[in-house]
């Protein structure tokens, strides 16, 4: 069995694995490398094919026999692989990749002015692609060139904007390296980052109403391509999405909101046995910080201080992947828990009626009227939820609704 993997310093975010077994019947492991550790790894050949990702893509061309046209162009490898006399290949299959993905989000830069944030070798591969596509214009954004961070006015007329640095990449989620406000005429911006599944550049493109695409689907393209090369077979392109819609249903979180009481945590537990999941409550993991009950909280913190510590809660149980998620009644009621429920995950609003909402331990539900309580909330329920899922019948009946519209 061939031995193929992916090379790079920190591998621990990787779908790559995942992905070339939907492929091919080869091996593939992740080879987490040292910086000063890599002319050994790659001299010493105990490998048939590699994909190669950050910080190695430019730092494998000297140890390459031979380049690809397309990798030669670039200056940027992706792809080694080890040829019968023990020299390595060095191809790059993202560029198959990226262009797979603007096809696919619909986001052409033909004639457009495109703005490519960051310099490495990602950021020489999108070039590449863009200018073989037509762009207007290709501007590089680094931090010490010419056009930098602190001069982006001089391009507020750019209209594509593709990040290719790792800002907002998990764990480091929540970052964007540039305000999207900035650019009045955006009218595409892409992420080649795939962890989180809508990094803050994404979500505020998505506020916005900017058209935009993140990097899962890239990744399965080049993942395609690449395993192509490892095996010498060709793979029909229509394998991309099956494999994009598998990774989104393994990955992607499930979050319920809505009322207290609606039934969130038995329908999180049920759904959980159901998908064979992990299973959360953000109303656990707050007690659990804070070392007291909910009730407690209120007591001493107020209503304040308690949603002070369930945003700080939903921040790190956000960052998580492929988990069903319980929620506090109250969650959607400060706008910046949004973000933290999307980023990764499809947000369910569990609707139950009044007359079935117990009160009993729930400070909010005592000390509110349940009807006035539910008119409040519910434009941000609503604004949360991406499907409003009926309670009011068996669980089994409730899970069926809710495995009808996952991905």
């Amino acid at each position: 069995m061939k031995r193929c993997g992916l090379l790079g310093e920190r591998l621990g975010h990787s779908y790559s694995p995942a992905i070339h077994a939907m492929l091919g019947d080869y091996e593939y492991r992740l080879y987490e490398c040292p910086r000063d550790k890599l002319g050994d790894f790659l001299k010493a050949r105990d490998f048939d094919g590699l994909n190669v990702t950050i910080p190695y893509k430019k730092a494998v061309l000297p140890y390459c026999a031979e380049l690809s046209p397309m990798a030669a162009a670039i200056g940027s490898v992706n792809t080694l692989l080890r040829r019968p006399d023990g020299s390595l290949y060095g191809d790059n299959t993202d560029a198959f990749g990226f262009e797979s993905l603007l096809r696919h989000a619909g986001l052409g830069p033909a004639g457009r002015k495109c703005l490519v944030l960051g310099s490495g070798g990602a950021s020489a591969t999108v070039q590449a692609v863009l200018r073989q596509l037509g762009a207007g214009s290709v501007t590089v954004i680094s931090r010490g060139g010419e056009d930098n961070y602190g001069n982006l006015s001089r391009h507020r007329d750019a209209e594509l904007l593709v990040n290719t640095t790792p800002v907002g990449m998990y764990p480091g989620n929540g970052l964007a390296a540039v305000d999207l406000t900035a650019f009045p005429n955006c009218r595409g911006v892409v992420d080649l980052i795939y962890n989180p599944a809508r990094t803050a550049l994404l979500l505020q493109a998505e506020r916005l109403g900017i058209p935009c695409a993140g990097g899962l689907w890239m990744l399965a393209a080049q993942a395609k391509r690449a395993s192509e090369l490892f095996t010498g077979s060709a793979i029909p392109d229509d394998i991309i999405p099956c494999i994009t819609a598998a990774l989104r249903r393994e990955t992607e979180n499930v979050i319920l909101i809505g009322m207290p009481g609606s039934g969130k945590t038995t329908v999180a537990m049920a759904l959980a046995e159901k998908l064979r999941r992990p299973v959360l409550d953000s109303d656990a993991a707050v007690e659990e910080t804070a070392g007291i009950p909910i009730p407690a909280i209120f007591e001493r913190e107020g209503e304040a201080g308690f949603r002070r510590r369930e945003t700080a809660a939903l921040a790190e149980l956000g960052k998580r992947g492929g988990i069903i998620l319980a929620t506090g009644g109250g969650s959607v009621t400060r706008p910046e828990n949004y973000d933290l429920l999307h980023q990764n995950g499809t947000i369910l609003w569990l609707r139950r009626d009044i007359a079935k909402l117990p009160t009993d331990g729930r400070p909010i539900s005592q000390s509110r009227d349940l009807s006035e309580l539910l008119r409040e909330r519910t434009p941000a329920y609503t604004r949360f939820a991406d499907h409003i899922i009926d309670n009011n019948g068996t669980v089994e009946e409730t899970l069926c609704r809710i495995l009808e519209v996952l991905p």
